[in-house]
């Protein structure tokens, strides 16, 4: 890996922030510190080639976070199969436990229904007595001891014998396919754990150059995230899709002069970032406390910002539709770990700010 993978620490150093922790999901973020951001961000600063590589490292942690979506989901998938044929052949067992009992108390029955109470003892099988009859008074016992025998017994047998056949051969079909789904989640448990790796590689390159772009206050140039295929079906959503949540609103801090202003969402870097609703971008500003942000005014007056973040898709003026992706998340800024930090505005300003989990909760959304 180049020599543009920073650690944590250096990342710091370079910003004057805080430490940035890890990338894993138990970071608590901590949001932004009571104050305006700092001065206005200049577009484009740094060249063509710095924008470039800008947005080839924000490209390879969207298509290593997608790959690594998808590997969990197969992953998941294969795991629900293979305890879906494991029940399956667990099933079976049971049951070809019965059909054995089954079978031997048919057959008991049987031989105790052809079974005379008071066989003669020479020493012949009776099977062959009663089968092979030497004279007509045999004969005629024997037809009647035959006659004693169910047939629906001896049918019976016959078809516990087929069940059986038929269980063991199914579940020696489950018991291959789990195998083989075993083996094929191990493999795919392999390949997550290597995406994983690059993925995080990558989150610390582009947080890299994340944070040199917010100290020295330059936005660089939208990137490109490929959007969602259909929409979330609904007016307004969560931020992202997949949180935990950390700092809430008004929670007290050493990082915050005032208290905090908006809900902490922690997720990796790189992760996503969604508009909760329709609307039009206002600002995309780099720098100062809440790093790289961008604020949304929706209908209605109210403005969504969206901060500490490592890229952005959008610019001023853009206007955005419910669920579009609008940037990838991070730690630049005042930030102890990588999170979104999320605010509900009644003006594009900081220090308007009132508490998003009602204000989503009101507009139908549960966090």
């Amino acid at each position: 890996m180049p020599s543009l993978l920073l650690s944590p620490l250096l990342v710091s150093l370079l910003i004057g922030t805080a430490g940035l922790g890890t990338a894993g999901l138990g970071t608590a973020g901590v949001g932004t510190a009571g104050a305006l951001p700092a001065r206005a961000a200049t577009a484009g600063g740094g060249g063509a080639a710095a924008d470039s590589a800008y947005a080839a490292a924000s490209a390879r942690v969207a298509r290593l976070y997608t790959d690594a979506a998808a590997l969990t989901r197969q992953y998941d998938a294969g795991r629900r199969e293979a305890a879906k044929q494991h029940a399956i052949a667990g099933r079976d067992d049971q049951l070809l436990t019965r059909e054995h009992g089954l079978i031997a108390a048919l057959h008991q029955d049987l031989d105790r229904l052809a079974r005379p109470p008071y066989p003669p003892d020479d020493g012949l099988p009776y099977t062959a007595r009663t089968l092979l009859p030497v004279g007509a008074e045999e004969l005629i016992a024997s037809q009647s001891t035959l006659a004693r025998v169910d047939l629906g017994d001896t049918d019976a047998v016959i078809r516990s014998r087929l069940t059986e056949a038929g269980l063991a051969a199914e579940r020696a079909r489950a018991s291959a396919r789990w195998q083989a789904l075993n083996r094929r989640n191990e493999q795919l448990a392999a390949e997550q754990r290597t995406v994983q790796t690059k993925l995080e590689a990558a989150r610390w390159v582009l947080q890299s150059q994340a944070s040199a772009a917010a100290a020295a206050g330059v936005c660089r140039g939208a990137v490109h995230l490929d959007q969602p295929r259909h929409g979330p079906g609904r007016s307004w959503i969560t931020p992202v899709e997949t949180y935990r949540l950390s700092a809430g609103f008004g929670s007290g801090g050493s990082h915050w002069s005032h208290g905090h202003t908006g809900q902490d969402f922690a997720v990796p870097i790189g992760t996503p970032v969604r508009a909760v609703g329709a609307g039009q971008v206002v600002r995309v500003k780099c720098g100062g406390a809440f790093g790289i942000e961008v604020v949304i005014r929706h209908p209605g007056g109210y403005c969504t910002q969206y901060a500490h973040l490592t890229a952005v898709t959008v610019g001023a003026g853009d206007r955005v539709s419910t669920g579009q992706l609008i940037a990838q998340s991070g730690t630049t800024g005042n930030s102890t770990g990588p999170h979104l930090h999320f605010e509900v505005r009644s003006t594009p300003e900081w220090g308007s700010g009132i508490d998003p989990v009602p204000w989503l909760k009101a507009h139908g959304v549960r966090v």
